[in-house]
Order: structure tokens, then sequence, then C-alpha cells
């Protein structure tokens, strides 16, 4: 890391997987607004899903996802006949004239929490109640522990294309302190079932800036990856975050990596990966040649959404499920987070929101212009403007800012194009904070930018 970068690092900084991101998000828009924005939807227009499945049935150390242990399924079996009737309002919210679901992705927790018979039924109503689009997309976030035979065989036969596996680390130490066990042979039998199956593309998830963990981790990892010829890697740093994560206080902070091993071990990482034939994608991802998120970046049209880089070009994602966030054109909602809110705002036929916020022009401007350089490492800030119908000196305050950042190296700025050389590419959410009009610095609000 270049001397003088150790502050811009230690800042907390938003993902901006969204713009506005959550922080903004209030009480004062919710179920009404969630209801007009989804009618409004146009005709044809395509769709994405999202389904939140909050369980594990065994919780990691490091997790920063709102998820629990079940202990039992009838948790699950409640929380899933919840789900559905949610599908359903939410369906009968849209109307029949949109386009159906071009991506349907499940998340968590573990959507391998729920037995197969019950996944499949949820895939098959959601499909069935919005419409599923003949080429759809459908991935399905699993925990390689407890994914089995039979699990494998219901994703299939729902029609799954794309699976992420979380693998994080392959070093038996590094397992132990962060409570998840899984040996090298457990991952490869899991991605050879799932190569059986049909379900071709498979994602893997790795971390750095775990406890004990080292840079021959970390490359071993991304080595792994290529070995088993992963379609997209993501990359994530460890955020240490225990007073919002309370589970997180099991991880010993004294066997946590210090900010420079932490740089190191991320470039290191993203080295070996683009080494062995992936295409560095924005901040974190990584992608082989022929994927469509390598295509989507080499011809611009590289997206970002709240599940990180994506080739999904859908302006309207249906959120269902506790804590689920659903983006419209005119704004962002985000479902009850508690679940007996959720479950009876359902019960009473509502759409479970509970927050959120109205895009304004300015909100979009500035989204745009964060999106451009999140996704391209830089942004044309006259460009975005004339795109956006904004005046040409709308984001002349993100200029300013950037000149600051310029000075320290962390971009470049001819004329008003803002760049991010290579070398600071971790420093891109400090950059892209620039562009953001709404930011308030809220201790223990955000992870820190490396």
């Amino acid at each position: 890391m270049k001397q003088g970068w150790t502050t811009f690092a230690t800042r907390q900084v938003p993902r901006y997987t969204s713009y506005p991101t959550a922080a903004d998000f209030g009480p004062a828009v919710a179920e009404p607004e969630a209801r007009k924005w989804a009618r409004a939807v146009a005709p044809g227009e395509h769709l994405s899903v999202y389904i939140h499945v909050p369980f594990c049935e065994k919780l990691c150390f490091y997790c920063g996802c709102a998820t629990s242990v079940p202990n039992g399924y009838a948790r699950i079996g409640n929380y899933l006949e919840t789900l559905h009737k949610e599908i359903d309002l939410w369906a009968g919210a849209l109307g029949p004239d949109h386009g159906g679901i071009a991506h349907l992705h499940f998340g968590g927790g573990s959507p391998n929490a729920l037995s197969p018979e019950d996944f499949k039924g949820l895939a098959d109503h959601a499909c069935a109640a919005f419409g599923k689009r003949q080429n759809a997309e459908i991935a399905v976030e699993v925990d390689p522990r407890t994914m089995t035979p039979k699990f494998v065989e219901a994703m299939a036969a729902a029609g799954v294309s794309r699976v992420s596996f979380g693998v994080q680390t392959l070093a038996p130490k590094v397992q132990e302190a962060v409570g998840r066990i899984q040996p090298r042979e457990l991952l490869v039998d899991g991605i050879e079932r799932l190569r059986a199956s049909g379900i071709h593309a498979v994602n893997m998830d790795l971390m750095y800036g775990l406890p004990h963990q080292t840079i021959d981790d970390v490359v071993e990892a991304a080595e792994f990856a290529a070995e088993m010829a992963a379609s997209r890697v993501s990359l994530f740093g460890y955020a240490h975050v225990p007073w919002f994560a309370k589970h997180q206080a099991a991880i010993d902070e004294a066997a946590l990596p210090g900010l420079e091993a932490r740089f190191e071990q991320a470039e290191a990482g993203a080295e070996a990966l683009v080494r062995n034939g992936f295409h560095a994608i924005g901040l974190d991802h990584f992608a082989e040649a022929g994927d469509p998120l390598s295509r989507a970046e080499r011809h611009g049209k590289l997206r970002r959404n709240f599940q990180g880089y994506t080739d999904d070009p859908c302006q309207t994602l249906v959120g269902i499920g506790s804590t689920s966030i659903s983006q419209f054109r005119e704004g962002y909602v985000q479902n009850f987070k508690d679940r007996n809110a959720w479950r009876a705002a359902i019960e009473d036929g509502r759409l479970p929101s509970e927050r959120g916020v109205v895009l304004t022009d300015d909100d979009r401007l500035r989204a745009r212009a964060i999106e451009k350089l999140m996704c391209q490492l830089w942004v044309d800030v006259d460009e975005v403007c004339r795109e956006m119908g904004a005046h040409p000196g709308a984001l002349s305050d993100a200029l300013e800012t950037a000149r600051f950042l310029q000075a320290a190296g962390l971009c470049q700025i001819t004329g008003h194009v803002v760049t991010v050389p290579k070398e600071a590419r971790l420093l891109l959410r400090t950059v892209a904070q620039c562009f953001d009009g709404r930011f308030k610095p809220v201790e223990a609000r955000h992870a820190k930018a490396v």
C-alpha cells in the first residue's frame, strides 16, 4: 500500500450496491409506495426476483448476513409458508402485463437449508406466479457443507443454471478460526455433482483478511478456483463489525491481519486469479473470458445491484423475504427485518415494505456516475450529465472532492474524466463516495474501505 493511503483505507464507506444506499432508507416510504410502483411497471418489462432464505444449519463466525440457525425445520416451514404468500402478493401487485422473470436469485443465509422438495416447490411457484422467460437465469447460493445429492437433483429439476459456492478459504487453521470446516475433497465432490447434474456455471466466493490468514492461503484458494474452472469469483475482504453481527465476537481480533497485510492479500489473490486466466471485473469480481459477466464488461453493459456485479439489465427487482430490498424506477423499498412484523403484514394482505426512499433526479444522476465508476473504474462526468439530462455542472462538487483524492494518488482527473488507477483499485469505493450527495459519516455504519 502506498504511503499516505492508510487514512483512506480505514474510512468507513458504503459498498454502493445501490444509490441511495440502505442507510438512507426511512419509514416515510413503505407499503403504499411499493404497491404504486409495482403497478407502474411497464407492460412487457422483464423482472429480476430475489428470494431471501435467512437460515443456515451452521453459523460461520465471519458472516454479516441476516441469517440464523433454525434448530429444527419447523421455523423454516413457517417461514416458507409465508414466502409463498408473499410471492402471490407481489404477483398480484405487479399485474399481468410485465414480461416475466429474466433473473431469479436465491440468497441467504443458505437456500439449501430448505429441503429439496421445498426448494423446488418454491422455485416452481415463483416461476409460475411471475412467469419465467425461456432463457431466464436461476441462480442459487449454497453452503457446500450441507449441499446434499438430493438438493443438487432438486436444483437441476427446477432449472437452476448457476450456483454460487461458498469456499472462502481452504486453510484448515483459518477454517477452524471462523467455524467453517470444509475439506477440499468436500468442495471438489460438490462441484463435480453440480456439473454432472447439468449445472455447469459455478461461482466461488473467496475471502481475505480472515483470522490467521496468510497471502499463501489466499493464493491457494484463488488457484483452487482456477483448477475447478469456476465461472466467476468474488474476492471479498472480511468486515469485522461485531457491533452489528454479534456472532463475530467469537473471532479473535488479535489474529486478524493488519491493514497492510489485508491489502497485500487482496492484491496477491487478484494477481493469482488474473494469472490463471480470469478477467478482473470492477472492485472485487473476476470472471472467465466467455462468461456473460466478462462480455457485459467488455461491451460497457456491466451493472451493479444488491448481489454485486451483474449482467442483469432489469430495471425492476422484486425482493421477497424478510429484509429483502425491491428496486423500482421510482425508488427502493425494504421488507421488515423483524420476521413477526414481516409475517403479520403478509397475513394482513399488505406488501411487507417497512422503509424505503424516493429517487430524485439528483439521486439518479449520482447513481449513474457511481455505477459507471464502480463498473469500469472511470467515469466521464460530462457524458453522464448528458445521458441523464442534467446541467453540465451538476456534479462539480464531486469533481472538487475527487481532486483532493487525486493529490493522494487515488484517482486521476483529465478534463472531467475521473479514473481510478489499477494500483488504487481496492480504494474504488472511497473515490465513488465523492459522488455521494447523501453521505453522512456515522461511526460503525459501514465497513472499512479495504
